[in-house]
Order: C-alpha cells, then sequence, then structure tokens
C-alpha cells in the first residue's frame, strides 16, 4: 500500500488525496465524485453527444482518474453502446497508482474501475468500447504528440493545481496547444475561473462562459470554438477581463520554470496599468 497519499473524505462521501507539495488536495473538499461530474462530464455534453456513437476525450493531469470515469459513466448511462477513445496525460502515475490501491475508483460501477486499473497499470486500452493512451510526462511537451496525430477531442478536461501553484499548465502557450486539440464544437472545461485562465483561452480563439459551483462560490470556466452552445459571460466577468488579474501567463518555450512564469506575469502586471481586481469588486459592490 503506497503510504505517500492518504486517502482524504469530501463532503459527498467520496475520497480524493492530499498533496504535500502543493499543499492543495486534488479534488474540492464539498465533493471530488461530484466535482468529476459537475466540472467536467456534464458541462461538456457528454450525455447528449453519447448519440454520435464514437467519443473523443482528452483528459489533462488524469490525477487519480476520476474525470475519466465520470465521463465514461455519463457516457455509457446515455448511450451504452457508445464507444470511447481516451488520451490521458499525467506527470507520473504515482497518484493514479495510489488511486487503485486504495480502492478509490471503487465509487464507479463495473467495468469503469477495471478499465481505469488496467489503463494505469499498462498505459493502453484496447477494448471494444474503449481504446485509451495514458502518457507519462510534461504536458507541455507530451500534448504535441497529440496534435501531430491530429487529435480532435469533443471534451477536455484542463485539471492542474491551481494557476498560482502550477501556472506551467495555465499559459497562452500550453493552453493554445490544448485548443489545438479541440473539435470545432468539442468543449474543454476547467474548474478554474481565473480571469488569467480565460484570457488565454479567448487569445487561443475560444469563446468563454461560466459552470456553476460545485459546493463553493467560484464557478468553473467551459471554452469552445463553437460559441452558439454556451452562454455568454456575465458584464461583471467580463469587466474582470479588463483588470491586472486578466493578465496571462507566458512560456514561450514551454520549458520555463514556475518562478520564472510567475515572475514574468508579475513584472507585467506592475506595468500594465490596469484596475486591480480588489477595485473590480468594489465598484460591483456598490452597482
Amino acid at each position: 500500500m503506497s503510504q505517500q497519499f492518504a486517502p482524504y473524505i469530501t463532503n459527498d462521501g467520496s475520497y480524493t488525496f492530499f498533496s504535500e507539495e502543493f499543499g492543495q488536495t486534488f479534488h474540492s473538499k464539498y465533493g471530488a465524485k461530484e466535482e468529476s461530474l459537475f466540472k467536467y462530464a456534464i458541462p461538456t455534453l457528454l450525455a447528449e453527444k453519447a448519440c454520435r456513437g464514437h467519443l473523443r476525450i482528452l483528459d489533462i493531469c488524469y490525477g487519480l482518474g476520476y474525470n475519466s470515469a465520470a465521463a465514461l459513466s455519463t457516457i455509457w448511462r446515455s448511450n451504452p453502446a457508445c464507444t470511447v477513445e481516451i488520451i490521458a496525460l499525467e506527470l507520473d502515475r504515482t497518484v493514479a497508482i495510489a488511486a487503485i490501491e486504495h480502492n478509490l475508483l471503487g465509487d464507479w460501477k463495473e467495468p469503469i474501475p477495471q478499465l481505469l486499473t488496467q489503463l494505469v497499470r499498462s498505459e493502453i486500452i484496447d477494448r471494444d468500447r474503449l481504446k485509451a493512451q495514458l502518457t507519462i510526462g510534461d504536458a507541455r511537451q507530451t500534448i504535441g504528440q497529440i496534435i501531430e496525430r491530429g487529435f480532435k477531442a469533443d471534451a477536455i478536461f484542463l485539471d492542474p493545481f491551481s494557476p498560482l501553484s502550477c501556472p506551467q499548465l495555465w499559459t497562452i502557450e500550453f493552453i493554445d496547444r490544448v485548443a489545438r486539440c479541440c473539435a470545432f464544437d468539442g468543449i474543454i472545461a476547467t474548474y478554474s475561473c481565473a480571469a488569467a485562465v480565460r484570457t488565454a483561452a479567448i487569445k487561443a480563439g475560444l469563446s468563454v462562459a461560466e459552470i456553476m459551483p460545485v459546493g463553493r462560490k467560484a464557478p468553473g470556466t467551459i471554452a469552445s470554438f463553437k460559441s452558439a452552445q454556451l452562454t455568454p459571460l456575465s458584464q461583471k466577468e467580463r469587466e474582470h477581463l479588463q483588470t491586472r488579474a486578466a493578465i496571462p501567463y507566458r512560456d514561450l518555450t514551454l520549458s520555463d520554470s514556475m518562478a520564472k512564469i510567475v515572475s514574468r506575469r508579475e513584472l507585467e502586471q506592475d506595468d500594465c496599468g490596469l484596475e486591480t481586481t480588489s477595485q473590480w469588486k468594489k465598484r460591483w459592490r456598490s452597482k
């Protein structure tokens, strides 16, 4: 049994892990399983699109495997015959192995736990209903393999640790690469509502919208090239994209350190002359 991660129960009864490295849990304390469903599987319209008979998913920062599990559960509940292709990216599989050892995938109905256990152990699945690949390494580099393959996902789950903790996977350059893996009517989903993240998505040619909060005040974000399937941001949220907070993270070579990426953004913020988030909030409180 792995000793590096201890299960942490969340409010919906499902478990997650706490990361000592990042000082954060892998999921919201309000519900790990609910977050996977309501921040990823449901907003990307997988239940509705399952009628197509075949769906492609890109799961960035696979982690415990909950987002892929939620996707498969949602799709097969809607259309048991739908075939699914998943490409999952993860820096290393330590967390995924620990989730299997602690039987955290047991919350999902078979054959999902069995399939994802096989994926983590062998890094590939080739079954009738599921073809999946787990690619280990820095997602900034491994995503290039997906672009070269011409893979276009119907749903993309972007689930790194927070922008302040892991800015490498929230930069303009990386999110542009993520967008290049998205089908025209595909949807990218993330728990983050950071203005810098939304700015990066818009600069990649995407339209953005909110996801309703899961047990907390902050909403998530969905993005798509097909704006008609999204509800536009409110005026308040659009104005947030004109503040200092919206200055994006940059990583031109897709190889910079966290410290360098954060420092570069702070220098740009200091020089931008834009309204601060606190000023923006104060204006809206007075309306």
